[in-house]
C-alpha cells in the first residue's frame, strides 16, 4: 500500500468521523420529533416503525458492507454509503409531500421505507470507520483513533434528543411551509456533503487485499433470515409473547396473535441455517465462518454481544424508571442518562490511548467491564428514594465502564485476524455488538412487561400523580432487568478472561 501523508489521513478520519456521527446521530435525533411526525402524518399505530426499520437496516446490512470491503475499494464503498445515507435523507424528509404513493401508501408508510433506505446506508458508515481506521494506523497506534468512534457514538447519543427537539419545535419557519421536523432529516445533508468532500478529495482509493464477488444467494438469506428474527423481537410481548396462548404474567393470549412470535422465529432459523448451509459451501462466503476458529475473533463476538445486550438494557430503562418511579417529568429523564453518554466518550478515548501506550488491551477490557459490574449492581439496588446525584454517579460508572468495549475488542480482532479478512471481521463485531443490543432490550422488555402486567389503576389517583401499585410495579420490574444486567456484565467479564492478549502489531501487514 502506498503510504499516506499524515496530514491527509488525519483529513480521511476527519471525513470518515463525520459521516459516522451522521449515522450514530439519526439512531436517537427522530425519537424526540417522532411525536410530532405521526401528528402530521397520521398513522400513531406505525409509530414504532419509523425507529425500527432504520434499526433493521442498519443492523442486517453491516456484515455485507464488511465482505465488501475486502471485495472493493474502500473509497467507493465509503461513498456509495455516504451517498445512500443522504438520499434516504433527503426521502425521509420529503414523506408524505406530494400525497399518498401508489405502491407505497400514505406519508408514515413512506417515512418508515425511507428510513430503511437511511440505516442500510447508515450500516456502511459503521462499519467502514473502524475498517478505513485500520487501513490508515497500525494495531499499535489504532487504539487511540478507534477511541474517537465509541466517543463519537457517546456525542450523538447527546445531541441527537436535544438537536431533535430544537429542530422539531424551531425550525419551522427556515422555510415556510416547510414543518421542523423534517430539518430533523435535511439536517444531514450539507453535513454529509462536507463527508464526502473529505472523502473525494483526500482519501486514497484502499484498494482490497484480495479479489472475489459479492455471493448475492447468501447475502439474500442473510437478510431474509435476519428480517422475521428482527421482528419478532420487536413485537409486543403482551400481544405477541414467546410461548403460544400464554399470555404475560400467565394470561391468555389471543391464539392467532399468540403463535406469530413462534412463527417469525421459526422462519428466520429456518433461513439462517440455508444461509449457513450456502456459506460453508461457498468459495466467496459473505462472512467466512472459518473465523470462528480463530480464539481471538470468537471470544471478542461473543464478548461485543454481551456488551451491546447491557448497554442498550441500561439506557433504554433508566428513562422509564425516572419517569414511573422517581416522578420526573420526560426532559429530565433525558438529562439522566447523559452521564452514561458522557462517561462513554471518556472510556472510550482513555482506553484506546492506554492501549496504544501499552501495547495490551486485556487488562483494560477487565477494568472496564469491572467498573460497569459495579455500576450495574447499584442499579439493581435503587428505589423510589433514590437521589438525582446518585443516579449520576451510577450513570457515569457504567458509561466509563462500557466505553473500552467499543474500540477494544474490534482492535483486538483486527490485530488477531489476517489483514485481508479484517473487512469481514470488522462487520462481523459490529454485527453482533447491535444484535446483542436487540435481543438484550426485547429480553428485558419482556421481564418489564411480565413486571407490570398484573398492576392496575387506582380508581381516583388524581392526575399527575404516580399510581403507588403501578410505582411498585416499574420498580421490582426495572431494579430486575438492571440485576439481569449485570449477571450478563459476569458471563462478558468471564468471557473477557479467555481472549488472548496479543501484543499489538506495529505495522499495517501482519507479520
Amino acid at each position: 500500500m502506498t503510504p499516506i501523508d499524515p496530514r491527509d489521513r488525519s483529513l480521511i478520519l476527519t471525513g470518515v468521523l463525520l459521516a459516522l456521527f451522521l449515522g450514530a446521530l439519526d439512531q436517537t435525533i427522530v425519537s424526540t420529533a417522532l411525536p410530532r411526525i405521526a401528528e402530521d402524518l397520521g398513522g400513531l399505530e406505525r409509530y414504532a416503525w419509523v425507529a425500527t426499520s432504520y434499526l433493521l437496516a442498519s443492523t442486517c446490512f453491516v456484515p455485507i458492507y464488511g465482505r465488501l470491503a475486502d471485495l472493493v475499494s474502500r473509497r467507493t464503498i465509503e461513498l456509495w454509503a455516504i451517498g445512500l445515507f443522504l438520499t434516504g435523507s433527503a426521502l425521509c424528509g420529503m414523506a408524505g409531500e406530494f400525497g399518498a404513493l401508489p405502491l407505497i401508501g400514505d406519508g408514515m408508510n413512506q417515512l418508515i421505507l425511507f428510513r430503511a433506505i437511511q440505516g442500510a446506508g447508515g450500516a456502511g458508515l459503521f462499519a467502514m470507520a473502524f475498517i478505513v481506521i485500520a487501513d490508515l494506523y497500525p494495531p499499535a497506534e489504532r487504539g487511540r483513533y478507534q477511541g474517537f468512534v465509541g466517543a463519537v457514538f457517546g456525542i450523538s447519543s447527546i445531541l441527537g434528543p436535544l438537536l431533535g427537539g430544537l429542530l422539531t419545535d424551531h425550525a419551522g419557519g427556515v422555510i415556510p411551509g416547510v414543518e421542523g421536523w423534517r430539518w430533523v432529516f435535511y439536517v444531514n445533508l450539507p453535513f454529509g456533503a462536507l463527508a464526502l468532500w473529505f472523502i473525494v478529495t483526500r482519501m486514497p482509493p484502499l484498494e482490497p487485499r484480495e479479489t472475489g464477488r459479492l455471493d448475492p444467494v447468501a447475502a439474500g438469506l442473510l437478510l431474509a433470515g435476519l428480517l422475521p428474527l428482527f421482528l419478532g423481537l420487536q413485537l409486543d410481548r403482551t400481544r405477541f409473547p414467546w410461548i403460544p396462548g400464554v399470555g404475560i404474567a400467565g394470561t391468555t393470549a389471543t391464539p392467532g396473535e399468540g403463535w406469530a412470535t413462534l412463527a417469525l422465529l421459526s422462519t428466520s432459523a429456518l433461513l439462517l441455517l440455508l444461509f449457513t448451509r450456502r456459506t460453508l459451501a461457498s468459495d466467496e462466503p459473505i462472512l467466512d465462518l472459518s473465523l470462528f476458529r480463530v480464539p481471538v475473533f470468537r471470544i471478542g463476538v461473543l464478548c461485543t454481544f454481551l456488551f451491546g445486550a447491557s448497554f442498550l438494557s441500561i439506557l433504554f430503562f433508566l428513562p422509564l424508571f425516572m419517569v414511573q418511579v422517581v416522578g420526573v417529568s420526560a426532559t429530565a429523564a433525558g438529562v439522566s442518562i447523559m452521564p452514561l453518554s458522557l462517561g462513554v466518550v471518556a472510556g472510550s478515548v482513555t482506553a484506546g490511548q492506554m492501549a496504544s501506550r501499552l501495547g495490551r488491551y486485556r487488562g483494560l477490557m477487565l477494568l472496564g467491564g469491572s467498573a460497569l459490574l459495579v455500576g450495574t449492581i447499584l442499579l439493581a439496588a435503587m428505589d423510589a428514594e433514590v437521589s438525582r446525584w446518585e443516579i449520576t454517579l451510577y450513570m457515569i460508572l457504567c458509561g466509563v465502564g462500557l466505553g473500552p468495549s467499543f474500540p477494544l475488542f474490534t482492535l483486538a480482532v483486527q490485530n488477531g485476524v489476517e489483514v485481508r479478512r479484517v473487512g469481514q471481521a470488522t462487520g462481523a463485531v459490529q454485527f453482533f455488538r447491535q444484535l446483542g443490543g436487540t435481543v438484550g432490550t426485547a429480553v428485558m422488555g419482556t421481564v418489564l412487561a411480565a413486571g407490570v402486567a398484573g398492576a392496575t389503576l387506582v380508581e381516583g389517583t388524581p392526575v399527575g400523580t404516580i399510581d403507588p401499585e403501578l410505582r411498585e410495579a416499574f420498580a421490582d420490574s426495572i431494579t430486575t432487568i438492571y440485576a439481569l444486567t449485570a449477571g450478563v456484565v459476569v458471563l462478558a467479564l468471564l468471557a473477557t478472561l479467555r481472549i488472548p492478549d496479543l501484543a499489538l502489531r506495529k505495522t499495517l501487514d501482519r507479520g
